[in-house]
């Protein structure tokens, strides 16, 4: 007998170095995670995943391993992860840890073994190498470009001191990719996989899912004129699938939609290839022989959302994110098809859909669906960006996001500090910005920094009771302190306190476990109505307050009049302001 946890879980993203400092250096930190988590059990989440807090020199916030068995020193040690984990098990949290298969650091012991043994060797085999193109090997070994931007290829120069053989890396020159045809590289990973499962965690977000399997030889490619292809962990790239288009100033939050077509012969050769699915049945067999329903999360930045399905077959993972979701814009129309898309694609291989909102890489939900101008994921938003919006329709628009979200059937995942209503930190200074795209763009681009200062505890503590120093790796915004945990945690009408009784209502009811059904509102086409069991809800995405009696068929009536359950606003009954859902009972 199983419970499928993982079917209805709220997870909720945890990026360790903001979300809590025990030892007050300025860097959140293992133990400080483990101080905080009374506050993610009366939350109510169901487990928690971790951003990497591996070994790593951190050129690209910890994406670039070079130990895949150990915790960095800024993080504390394996003992602080047993500590975490040990506490989070004791008050019913599980625990999903990230996992970087597509690459690792240039630093790793393999990486450094293979520059010091040459061409040929064995050491190499397990990374990308190839002789270069042009009369002397001048030339890069193909024309793909890296998501970070430049060409995708580094060459090395050899141990006799001469220009030698190109290296692969479809992000920075500091992150290699492995040579996932290589056996040796695929025992490593089950390998690591055992030594973090023999510790007792939860599962694993995948990082670019998609991205392990090259095409056969390698081929050019060139992107179609319009779209592109370098999408994954970052979304930086100038022509990322689902993170680098242009996108219409009408639509207020929208993002990208993924670009990598639904056949496989049109996607480009590395991304997407059909060999990514052998390795995940191999782990999801490895992960079925440990008990407690271990799992694989995915992020696979795939278009169609029936792709997407593939990867979460019922022999492979678990889960995928759904990316086409939280690019949706704040528009009833499109809410309805993308939620009818996801049912229909997740539900056809017996998944369940997920849905999010925000995460590491993308502008906090609260700024971005205020936008009045487009703005391209992984750019990030700062003083000099146009159409920012105003702050309190932001956040009046992600508390009715949010409070839809929570009420559709399957698995939810937050971003740390959504529960408080923070919006993306925008006036950060230049000389304080650490993201990579910041600097290879030569302040072109704004990068993720604002999603990721560290989030506000305690409003009259230092650091805003991040750490107990002022010290913050990134400087908080002043007007954060109206946003700390502590001044929201008792007051009735705060975003805190709209997402606890979001997460025990959703418990309640079994909201996750159950069926949704539409509800016509043709004279309210900004409404976005369904049943969920006993639950009537109500999204209004237009402008203009709406009367519920007036526009939902009769046989709702008695509820649309009757006390919300959860309202994201101020609402009277039967009355629905604009941007504001309600949850009703039938």
């Amino acid at each position: 007998m199983t419970s499928e946890w993982w079917r209805t879980a709220v997870i909720y993203q945890i990026y360790p170095r903001s979300f809590a400092d025990a030892n007050g250096d300025g860097m959140g930190d293992l133990a400080g995670i483990t101080s905080r988590l009374g506050a993610l059990a009366e939350l109510g989440v169901d487990a928690i995943w971790l951003s990497p807090f591996y070994t790593s020199p951190q050129h690209d916030a910890g994406y670039d391993v070079a130990d895949y068995r150990d915790v960095d020193p800024l993080f504390g040690t394996l003992a602080d992860f047993d500590a975490m984990l040990a506490e989070a098990h004791a008050r019913g949290i599980r625990v999903i840890v990230d996992l970087v298969p597509n690459h690792s650091s240039n630093e790793h012991a393999w990486f450094q073994a293979a520059l010091a043994a040459g061409p040929g060797s064995a050491e190499r085999a397990r990374y990308l190498f190839r002789d270069g193109r042009g009369a002397a090997g001048e030339l890069p070994p193909n024309n793909w470009d890296s998501v970070f931007g430049g060409p995708a290829w580094t060459r090395v120069t050899e141990a006799d001191g001469q220009p030698g053989q190109w290296y692969l890396h479809l992000f920075d020159s500091s992150q290699p990719d492995f040579d996932w045809t290589n056996d040796e590289v695929r025992e490593e990973f089950r390998d690591i996989l055992r030594f973090w499962l023999d510790r007792g965690v939860d599962g694993f977000r995948v990082d670019v899912a998609h991205g392990l399997i090259k095409a056969e030889g390698l081929p050019d490619w060139t992107p179609p004129a319009e779209g592109g292809s370098m999408g994954g962990a970052g979304g930086l790239a100038d022509d990322a699938p689902g993170a680098e288009r242009p996108v219409p100033s009408a639509e207020p939050g929208v993002a990208l939609e993924p670009d990598i077509s639904s056949e496989p012969g049109d996607a480009p050769p590395f991304w997407a290839q059909d060999g990514v699915h052998e390795i995940y049945r191999d782990w999801r067999a490895l992960l079925d022989g440990y008990s407690g329903e271990r799992i694989l999360a995915a992020e696979a930045w795939v278009d169609p959302l029936a792709r997407v399905a593939q990867w979460v077959r019922p022999d492979e993972m678990h889960q995928s994110f759904n990316f086409a979701y939280l690019e949706t814009p704040w528009r009833a129309a499109a809410l309805r098809r993308v939620v009818d898309e996801s049912l229909a694609a997740f539900g056809a291989v017996g998944a369940p859909s997920t849905w999010v909102l925000s995460n590491h890489d993308v502008v906090r939900h609260p700024t971005r669906l205020a936008l009045t101008v487009g703005n391209l994921q992984g750019h990030g938003v700062g003083p000099r960006t146009p159409g920012i919006g105003d702050p309190a329709t932001g956040l009046r628009r992600a508390r009715a996001a949010t409070a839809l979200m929570l009420a559709l059937p399957g698995s939810a995942y937050l971003y740390q500090g959504e529960e408080l209503g923070l919006p993306e930190a925008i006036d950060l200074p230049d000389d304080a910005r650490q993201d990579p795209t910041w600097f290879r763009t030569n302040g072109e681009r704004y990068g993720r920094d604002g999603c990721r200062v560290p989030i506000p505890w305690e409003a009259g503590s230092p650091s805003f009771g991040f750490g107990p120093s002022d010290a913050s790796w990134l400087p908080q915004p002043a007007e954060w302190a109206d946003y700390a945990r502590d001044r929201q945690h008792d007051a009735p009408g705060s975003t805190l306190s709209m997402y606890r009784a979001a997460l025990r209502l959703r418990r309640e009811h079994a909201l996750a476990n159950g069926t949704l059904e539409w509800i016509e509102t043709p004279d309210a086409p900004d409404l976005v109505a369904f049943t969920n069991g006993a639950l009537l809800v109500v999204a209004n995405t237009g402008d203009t307050t709406v009367s519920l009696a007036q526009v939902l068929p009769d046989e709702h009536a008695a509820a649309a009049a009757a006390q919300p359950l959860l309202a994201s606003g101020d609402v009277a009954r039967g009355i629905l302001p604009a941007d504001t859902t309600v949850w009703l009972a039938r």
